[in-house]
């Protein structure tokens, strides 16, 4: 049966997920200070209905009204306007400064801090070069300096000053970004031909969500905070109502009426406080979300050696003479991969097998186009139906990934994305490399997830990754590998983290999807159990070397070089087993054995 005859059995949805949002409705603080929010804000749109006057107009003979006296509510200052009319147009002179001085800051400072963090060392100098001098600037003496230029406008000072923050939120994201960018489910969405803009956005920007919430709540009331402190010294137009001013006025006439002190230092006092007090419980609800980080290293290769041109060949994939390095402390290169030459055919299974460290994984990774930054490839060439792959863009390689070479990685729980659905990620896998609908796609997920062997595709397409086995997470993966019918699949230790039971179905399945979609698969592994059971043709590798290659059956029937030797005779068979001499009770009730 192919792939597109599938149908598509329903089946039940799996529990959601808990979110760090369900967590802010159960602490009292959450939600008590942001009800004390809502209301303020409330207060603030209402202000042009319930105000009862303007916030300037003066009556003289209201001048220190007491509070209560008709028509003043919360009394008058010592120019005879309206208090309570007043704090309300303050209401939102502090919101629209809190809003602009923080979304300023936030779509800065989380720009380029994913800029910075997740692409190269050299556009990251850069980002940090600049950012670092804006941290120079003396904020409150700028702004006051500036005062001519903003003409007073409190909005362009708190865009300014917006600027001025985003430093901060920058190294924030920067770090964050630095720590999640190699997760292992990233990589897999760019080998899934995900574009670095779909990958920022989904998976980075979403995981490290937390941390930039709590900041903007924070930049949100120092945005206040600055305004207030700003008015309060006489900085700006003296039109536009603000605590700042209210306070300025109120402590110039503290001896004849105290509460017109009071009435703005309150408010103002409860504005910041509820904000730091639901930053920290953002931050308690957002804990433990953070993934811990990984190697720090931007996907890219540099080439030392010229680049080699494509040529014709019938061969589907051709690794000439490569040879991988990275730079030691001293300067020198220290090579990993030793002139590695590899050819598989088209519809061949070819066993890439070493013990760890012997390079069989950065070959891999070469192939894909997913080295670390450090990685220098000194020579040699990889065609991919004749077209040599080292030196492409990582725009002309995303258009591979995911289409022509797809990917099984090694831990399949850590290559799915925490924070999504597995059929969530499937789908936007799918829609990325073939352009289907997203109803279309879906259909194919299920079916997908039905050919692999998912007994129930609809509760597995809604779950989470923590919510399936690591068999299942396997099977998810080959799905998603196998979604766009790539001519060459590479399979990394696919079976390392499974039981036996499992291990052998995984097998079977990757041998019948080989055979039914006619592609080729690269099957890198350390188990010659494997490679036996499931590979055309092998080759061995040792320290970074192909040091034997031939079909399955002449390297198990005559292995020459020493090292595959070695690795066959550590193999147990079941003859040896057979003959060892079975341990007798006497020693087994003596607590010893031979």
């Amino acid at each position: 049966m192919s792939i597109e005859e599938l149908s598509i059995d329903p089946g039940l949805a799996a529990p959601p997920r808990r979110s760090p949002f369900r967590k802010l409705l159960r602490d009292p603080q959450a939600v008590i200070t942001a009800s004390l929010l809502l209301v303020i804000v409330l207060l603030g749109l209402l202000t042009p209905f319930i105000a009862p006057h303007d916030p300037n107009e003066a009556q003289l003979s209201a001048i220190n009204a007491d509070p209560g006296t008709p028509g003043y509510p919360l009394g008058a200052d010592q120019n005879g306007r309206d208090i309570m009319s007043r704090l309300l147009h303050s209401i939102n002179t502090s919101m629209i400064s809190g809003l602009i001085g923080a979304s300023v800051a936030l779509a800065i400072g989380i720009t380029f801090g994913l800029i910075g963090g997740y692409f190269g060392s050299r556009l990251r100098s850069v980002t940090e070069w600049v950012f670092s001098l804006v941290m120079t600037f003396p904020g409150i003496l700028l702004l006051i300096v500036l005062m001519p230029v903003t003409k007073g406008d409190y909005r362009f000072t708190m865009l300014i000053f917006g600027v001025l923050l985003s430093p901060g939120i920058y190294r924030i994201v920067r770090n964050l970004v630095v720590g999640v960018k190699n997760e292992l489910y990233v990589d897999a969405a760019r080998v899934a031909g995900l574009s670095n803009l779909r990958i920022l956005a989904r998976h980075v920007l979403f995981v490290i969500r937390g941390p930039i919430i709590i900041a903007a709540a924070f930049l949100f009331g120092g945005a206040i905070s600055v305004q207030a402190g700003l008015a309060f010294l006489g900085v700006g137009s003296t039109l536009v109502p603000s605590f700042g001013a209210m306070i300025s006025e109120g402590f110039l006439n503290l001896y004849i009426d105290p509460m017109q002190f009071l009435w703005p230092s309150v408010l103002l006092g409860v504005i910041t406080a509820s904000l730091v007090l639901l930053g920290n419980s953002l931050r308690d609800a957002f804990e433990g979300v953070k993934l811990k980080p990984a190697k720090i290293a931007a996907p890219k290769v540099e080439q030392v050696a010229g680049r080699a041109e494509s040529r014709p060949s019938d061969a589907l994939l051709e690794v000439d003479d490569l040879v991988i390095a990275y730079p030691t402390p001293s300067g020198k290169l220290n090579e990993v991969v030793k002139g590695v030459t590899l050819r598989v055919n088209a519809g061949e299974t070819v066993g890439l097998v070493g013990e760890s460290g012997s390079g069989k994984t950065q070959t891999a990774f070469a192939i894909l186009g997913v080295l670390p930054a450090e990685a220098v490839i000194v020579r040699g060439s990889i065609r991919l139906e004749g077209r040599n792959l080292i030196g492409l863009s990582e725009r002309e390689l995303r258009q591979l990934r995911g289409r022509s070479i797809a990917y099984i990685p090694q831990e399949p729980m850590s290559n799915l994305d925490p924070s999504y659905t597995v059929g969530a990620q499937l789908v936007e896998g799918i829609r990325a490399t073939t352009g289907l609908s997203k109803r279309e796609a879906r259909e194919r997920v299920l079916a997908l997830l039905k050919r692999v062997g998912i007994q129930d595709p609809k509760r597995t397409f809604d779950s989470y990754p923590h919510q399936i086995s690591g068999g299942m997470a396997q099977r998810v993966l080959i799905a998603g590998a196998v979604a766009s019918r790539p001519k060459l699949l590479i399979a990394d230790e696919p079976t390392t983290a499974l039981d036996v039971t499992v291990q052998a179905e995984i097998l079977d399945l990757l041998r019948d999807l080989q055979a039914e979609l006619d592609m080729a698969v690269v099957l890198v592994t350390h188990n010659f159990g494997v490679v036996a059971d499931i590979c055309d043709r092998i080759a061995v590798m040792q320290n970074g070397q192909v040091v034997e290659s031939g079909t399955a059956l002449e390297v198990f029937r005559e292995p020459k070089h020493p090292y595959t030797q070695k690795l066959l005779g550590a193999i147990l068979d079941e003859a040896t087993v057979r003959t060892d001499p079975p341990v007798s009770a006497g020693a087994l009730a003596g607590g010893t054995t031979r």
